[in-house]
């Protein structure tokens, strides 16, 4: 399996010029369709993704890595699922939501859409914040 820099697309030589997609856009499709599906808490980045957040930005590729092969995209998502989900059923949403947003926005159907469940959110207890009158 070789590495690729770019995945060009046969669908967009239409005379014109070629239509290259980056691997980079391929994972924010992927995280941004991940994160729309019910019973998904979050994704899974690693410590420079947390940091450009906490700076503002958004990375909505965050938990998603994408391998362009020779015999296909290889998607593979970092997700943390919420507690009492049926974690199958909304894995198996995912893999659908992913598929069908990249054949949506760039005609390209993925090889693989591996899901990885990294952990489980707990619903998180609602803490009233204590004011102190002063007397």
């Amino acid at each position: 399996m070789s590495e690729f820099n770019v995945l060009e697309m046969d669908q967009g030589n239409n005379g014109h010029g070629k239509i290259e997609i980056a691997p980079e856009v391929i994972e924010v499709i992927a995280g941004i369709a991940a994160s729309e599906v019910e019973g998904v808490a979050g994704m899974r980045g690693n410590f420079a993704a947390g940091v450009v957040e906490r700076l503002g930005k958004k990375n909505h590729g965050k938990g998603v890595k994408v391998e362009l092969t020779e015999s296909g995209i290889k998607v593979d998502v970092y997700c943390l699922m919420k507690f009492g989900v049926s974690i199958p059923n909304v894995a198996g949403e995912i893999q659908d939501n992913i598929r069908q947003a990249l054949l949506n926005m760039t005609a390209l159907d993925a090889e693989e859409v591996n899901i990885h469940v990294v952990g489980i959110q707990f619903e998180a207890q609602k803490i009233e914040p204590v004011i102190e009158s002063e007397l």
